[in-house]
This record gives structure tokens, C-alpha cells and sequence, in this order.
């Protein structure tokens, strides 16, 4: 700091002489300057300390877990702000509701095909931005006991190990992003498989295998992650070269934009990150 004082009092000299004292008034005045703009920033980061209002963020079902410890680490971090119930669904069915008016402030979507159905829809405040990635798998029983490997394991027409029927196998409808996941890897590897079911969200198809409905599920490796054990994961090939990634948004008429970016910065963060690692998704 003596320094740099130092040098500014010999330059102001040498340009007192030159120039005269109006001038080194002048050049006075806008070190002073510099002062106000250093307050404000201060002033603009306790703003951004104080940010206050309820916030509703509408996510992806397969963000549950995740998102509901983001919440409440955020929230012992800004007292003044409160959390709406956040609606987990379907990124599809996200988009339908809040096209038709649903107020919420943040959106987080499974993919990006669904998120660029909101920017056409003129939902977002924002570009979306990446926050994390995810892929499929095939949930089964814990143990595996019809010895699935692979897709072609529940193709139509395809036998257990013991040669018996094709496992009951349920997955996401197609618009659905695990939905269309699931149909690109399918397509991929040139398997023809009739669902038992096709589900809504990630959670319902999920459901299914935890409550034995189904022997098998396309689901995202996070689901069988959080699922206490219940299931298992068989992983898919190609699934890890095409993941799923997730792009999260401030809404155009958030009631609470400030805090809403505030949000969606700390997700971001490198505290959010762990957190989206610590539920097993990768890196944006």
C-alpha cells in the first residue's frame, strides 16, 4: 500500500509541473472516484447477501434427491428467502404446465430438446445454462436374478436365462427426455422392445421395479443411486458416450428473479456441483 502511494504522489508532481495544479486537482478527484465505485460494489454484494422472496423452482423428477439438499443448503445460506413446494415431473410436462401459466421462478430440465421447447415458448428470462449430466440404465432386482446384461436381454421375443418369457420391462413415454433416451440407445442397438408401461416421469418407471411390477426399468443411473439399495443397475453400452444433459434456467415472469438467479448461480457453484456429484451425476 506505501508503495503504491508513493508512486502516485511522484507521477502527481511531475504533472503538477507540467500541467499545473488544476490539473493535479482534477487527476485528485478521480482517484477519490475510485472510492465510490469500490463502495458500491460492496453496497452491491450486500445486496445480493439481503435478496429476499418465495421461490418456486419446477425440475425434473430425476433431480428430486439432488435438489432437495441444494434447497436446503441454500436456504440456511439466505434466511430471507423461502421455498415454495418444488414440483417434480416429467421436463415435458414441466413445460405444459408452465406454458399454461403455472408461476414458478427456476426451471431445471432433463434434457436439452425440452429446454429449447421452453425458449420457443418464450418461458426463459435467460440462455439456459448446463449444470450436469446423467445416463441410463437398466434397473432390475436386487441380485439380478433373470441375469440381465443387456438390451437385447429385453427385446421382444427374448428369453430368460431359463428360456422363459421376456422380463416385463417398463420405460418413460417418448417425449418424455428418458423416454427418448431410451429410444436412441434402443435404435442403436437394433432392439425391439414393447414396454409394459411407459411412464410419465423417471420416478413412476422406477416405482415399478421397487414395487416388483416390472422386472426391469430404463431409468437414470441416479434413480437406482437414491433407491436405498432396492434395485440394482445393469450399465447400458453407449449410454456413457450419450448422456443426458441438463440445462436449468430463470423463468420469464419469475415473482422473484434475484433470488432465483441466486439459485440457479449456486447450483452452479463448486458447493452445488459436489452436492449434484455427491447424488452421482457428471459434470455439465
Amino acid at each position: 500500500m506505501t508503495l503504491t502511494r508513493t508512486s502516485r504522489t511522484s507521477r502527481s508532481a511531475l504533472l503538477a509541473g507540467l500541467l499545473g495544479a488544476g490539473l493535479l486537482l482534477a487527476g485528485c478527484g478521480g482517484g477519490s472516484g475510485s472510492g465510490p465505485d469500490t463502495a458500491s460494489s460492496s453496497n452491491d454484494a450486500g445486496v445480493a447477501k439481503e435478496i429476499s422472496g418465495e421461490l418456486t423452482v419446477y425440475a425434473a423428477a430425476s433431480l428430486k434427491s439432488a435438489f432437495d439438499e441444494l434447497s436446503v443448503a441454500f436456504a440456511e445460506q439466505h434466511p430471507d428467502i423461502t421455498f415454495a413446494p418444488t414440483v417434480y415431473d416429467g421436463s415435458s410436462t414441466l413445460v405444459t404446465q408452465l406454458t399454461g401459466g403455472a408461476p414458478a421462478d427456476v426451471f431445471a430440465s432433463a434434457d436439452e430438446p425440452t429446454m429449447d421447447d421452453a425458449v420457443s415458448a418464450e418461458l426463459t428470462a435467460d440462455d439456459p445454462v448446463l449444470f450436469a449430466t446423467n445416463e441410463l440404465v437398466i434397473a432390475v432386482e436386487q441380485g439380478n436374478p433373470l441375469g440381465i446384461e443387456s438390451l437385447d436381454d429385453l427385446a421382444d421375443g427374448a428369453g430368460g436365462t431359463d428360456g422363459a418369457d421376456a422380463p416385463i420391462t417398463v420405460m418413460c413415454a417418448a417425449e418424455v427426455p428418458c423416454g427418448n433416451a431410451a429410444r436412441t440407445l434402443l435404435d442403436a442397438a437394433g432392439v425391439e422392445l414393447t414396454p409394459a408401461s411407459e411412464e410419465q416421469n423417471v420416478s413412476a418407471a422406477l416405482s415399478k421395479v421397487v414395487n416388483g411390477e416390472a422386472d426391469a426399468g430404463l431409468v437414470y443411473r441416479t434413480d437406482v443411486a437414491t433407491a436405498d439399495g432396492e434395485v440394482e443397475a445393469v450399465t447400458l453400452d453407449g449410454a456413457a458416450e450419450n448422456p443426458n444433459r441438463y440445462p436449468i434456467t430463470v423463468l420469464q415472469d419469475a415473482d422473484a428473479p434475484d433470488a432465483a438467479q441466486a439459485f440457479v448461480d449456486f447450483v452452479l457453484s463448486e458447493e452445488g456441483q459436489q452436492v449434484l456429484e455427491d447424488f452421482g451425476f457428471g459434470a455439465p
